[in-house]
């Protein structure tokens, strides 16, 4: 299903001010955007958002698709695309390991639409019931978080469950077939295990995370700033997209199901409770990245502290 702009909003106007900045003559020639087919990517390329605004500037865009943020972050990290999405987690473990990342924008956090949950006939009723349980979860994601904040707001240690890290495609088989007996992910496999297993949810992110998720870019590339402009139309075009895509839901769910495949039925439910908006890096959304890292060091879940502040973009000087 092809979208239309025709009903995009007067979003992009407050963002193109919020990250305004002048454009030089030389920019990338290509702009290659790294995403996962959820909701606010798909959308976005859908209507050509970024194409469109970027066209006047002679670039183009190219889409490389990923299934998690962990692998998203190393195409970051190696300059194979300049810029993505990922949750939360992953360019923490990205910027631990000297990823060479840096933050652009914020989006909100899965919420609603990430949880911790287990079948109904599994006896399994609470995060406390995991204790000893094999749960699966994708290591470095936003659904790791998750787990591990779930854990911690019930007295246990992620030693205390049985990890076992999987992608969400193998999650989604490990947990047909019982072979973990709970799974910890976001929409829309989320949304698909809730409408075919009608599973006991545990925890969902927005009970005990304040968080949100990330669009990122290589960090040679954001440095250079003939790209400032890049940078900045694009993000204006997204927020562009977010306006949208809040006001047309419905049309947001079909056009989504249709790329990913995803039921229609569990794809309107992972759309209706998504968020969708565009913020500016501030101070309280660095302090909330910066809460989880020092939770994931303390832990030991990565090899050394970050200090989030010191990956936040800021456009170079013309």
């Amino acid at each position: 299903m092809l979208l239309t702009r025709r009903t995009f909003g007067a979003a992009a106007m407050l963002l193109t001010t919020a990250f305004a900045f002048s454009a030089h003559a030389e920019k990338v020639a290509t702009l290659k955007i790294g995403y996962q087919k959820t909701n606010l990517p798909v959308i976005a390329k859908q209507l050509g958002a970024i194409e469109k605004a970027l066209e006047p500037q002679g670039v183009a865009v190219e889409w490389v698709e990923f299934s998690a943020g962990p692998p998203l972050v190393e195409a970051l990290n190696v300059g194979a695309i300049q810029v993505g999405w990922t949750g939360d987690a992953p360019p923490i473990f990205g910027q631990s390991a000297g990823s060479a990342i840096v933050y652009l924008a914020a989006l909100p956090s899965n919420g609603e639409g990430e949880a911790v949950f287990a079948k109904s006939d599994s006896g399994i009723k609470s995060i406390a019931d995991l204790k000893g349980k094999k749960v699966g979860v994708g290591k470095g994601t936003s659904a790791h978080n998750l787990l591990v904040a779930a854990l911690e707001a019930n007295g246990l240690k992620l030693s205390d469950i049985e990890v076992i890290y999987l992608s969400p495609a193998d999650a989604a088989a490990a947990f047909a077939s019982d072979n973990i007996e709970a799974w910890a992910v976001w929409d829309p496999f989320f949304a698909v295990a809730e409408t075919k297993y009608q599973p006991t949810i545990l925890a969902r992110s927005s009970d005990v995370l304040k968080v949100n998720t990330y669009f990122l870019a290589n960090r040679d590339f954001a440095a250079d700033a003939d790209n400032a402009a890049v940078i900045t139309t694009t993000v204006a075009a997204l927020g562009e997209a977010a306006a949208w895509a809040d006001a047309n839901r419905d049309t947001v769910a079909a056009a989504v199901a249709e790329v990913t495949g995803v039921p229609i039925e569990a794809q309107t439910l992972a759309v209706n409770r998504a968020k969708f908006a565009i913020y500016p890096i501030t101070p309280e959304i660095i302090a909330g990245q910066q809460a989880t890292a020092d939770r994931f060091f303390g832990l030991g879940l990565i090899p050394g502290a970050v200090k989030i502040a010191d990956a936040v973009w800021a456009a170079p000087a013309n």
